[in-house]
């Protein structure tokens, strides 16, 4: 019965060099913030908004995510431990153990874009909901390879289920096939971004202020909402809610 599954035991390591390791997380990762950085580019020439902006709003979008993904995860995950001890304090700082919360890096990307807008928007004719309308497509690709970066961690992943496409995922010990929900919700991510880039290119000029990253977070909370109720709980106090937190 097992042979109908996908049994998944990938190492999350590309290759390792004595205490250093390179993960295919860390790898998808970078390029979802590369193929932003790229997306931007064409966004900048096609509107002739100023390039000297691209390399700052990188630095913003990269410090933002990381430490609100980062802070997010030890807050909403895991007070008791980062906020317990010196040494738990001290571990928030050490990004590369892994543990970052996508709630946590958007809620800090939103306050970095209005920081960037205020700062360099007015004498560049750009403003907050331009900045975000053009973010809403390069996130959605980002996010699309953040999921199959937790897939290959085998981490974030759904319940029990009997469907053909069910994941054994061996390296976590688990001996039942699971819903495989970053894959589903990396799907979900490739089709909106691939959406959201037609709109732009085809449709821009007819588009209101605000519609892009309207319909991104329409969409990408409707799937996640829909998502979540076959996700198992990544924490133990997620067991008494009806919903999980990520």
């Amino acid at each position: 019965m097992d042979s109908l599954f996908v049994h998944w035991n990938m190492n999350p390591e590309i290759f390792r060099i004595g205490s250093f390791a390179v993960r295919w997380y860390g790898l998808l990762f970078v390029s979802g913030f590369v193929l932003g950085y790229w997306l931007f580019t064409k966004f900048f020439k096609r509107e002739k908004v100023n390039e000297a902006l691209l390399d700052p709003l990188l630095y913003t979008l990269l410090i933002g995510t990381l430490v609100g993904a980062r802070l997010g995860h030890c807050i909403f995950y895991q007070p008791d431990y980062y906020f317990g001890s010196w040494k738990g304090f001290l571990e928030i700082f050490a990004v590369w153990h892994g543990g970052l919360a996508s709630h946590g890096g958007a809620l800090m990307l939103l306050l970095c874009m209005w920081w960037f807008a205020n700062k360099y928007g007015r004498k560049n004719h750009i403003d907050f909901l331009w900045i975000l309308d053009r973010l809403a497509i390069a996130v959605a690709f980002a996010a699309t390879f953040i999921r199959l970066g937790n897939l290959c961690n085998s981490e974030i992943y759904g319940d029990v289920t009997n469907l053909p496409w069910g994941f054994i995922f061996e390296r976590r010990g688990e001996t039942e096939p699971k819903h495989p929900t970053q894959i589903y919700e990396a799907l979900s991510y490739l089709f909106l971004g691939l959406g959201l880039l037609w709109l732009y290119v085809k449709r821009l000029d007819r588009m209101y202020r605000g519609s892009f990253i309207g319909i991104f977070f329409i969409v990408c909370f409707g799937m996640r909402f829909l998502i979540e109720f076959i996700k198992e709980p990544q924490v133990d106090f997620e067991n008494s809610m009806a919903l999980d937190m990520g």
